[in-house]
């Protein structure tokens, strides 16, 4: 089963972040990473720029509203994720709690990843999206 663990942190997380030695935070995440990729289960994983350079594009109302970042309102950032292939939320649980990167105001959620079996397969567009995969060398 494929996990993301997404890394979130309150505005006031992400500016203490950024008062550490980035050289150090790199080092226990990429020792973390590597332990990840001899377990065989990490997919991905990434970290994303400063919400100050993203935009959210607000769908409630039409036209759409492109309003620049950071986000006003909300009281935690999306910072990155990981994805895992692993047997279980519980197993996806314990590589979460081994997060290098802790304290507070940071958490990371966990959600599993839906299958393409998980929907209906005489549907047109689940149709279209499976000989898409297969092309693609995804499925």
């Amino acid at each position: 089963m494929k996990y993301m663990l997404i890394m979130r942190a309150t505005d006031e997380a992400m500016g203490q972040m950024g008062d550490s030695d980035f050289a150090e935070t790199l080092a226990k995440v990429g020792a973390f990473n590597d332990e990840l990729v001899r377990a065989g289960v990490l997919l991905a994983a990434e970290g994303l720029a400063d919400p100050a350079e993203g935009v959210v594009v607000d769908t409630s109302v039409e036209p759409p509203v492109v309003t620049d970042g950071p986000y006003g309102e909300t009281k935690e950032l999306f910072g990155g994720f990981y994805i895992l292939n692993v047997a279980s939320k519980e197993e996806a649980v314990e590589w979460a709690k081994r997060i290098p990167v802790s304290g507070p105001g940071l958490k990371t959620e966990i959600r599993r990843v839906t299958t393409i079996d998980e929907f209906p397969q005489d549907n047109e567009w689940i149709q279209k999206e499976r000989a898409w995969r297969e092309a693609t060398g995804q499925l």
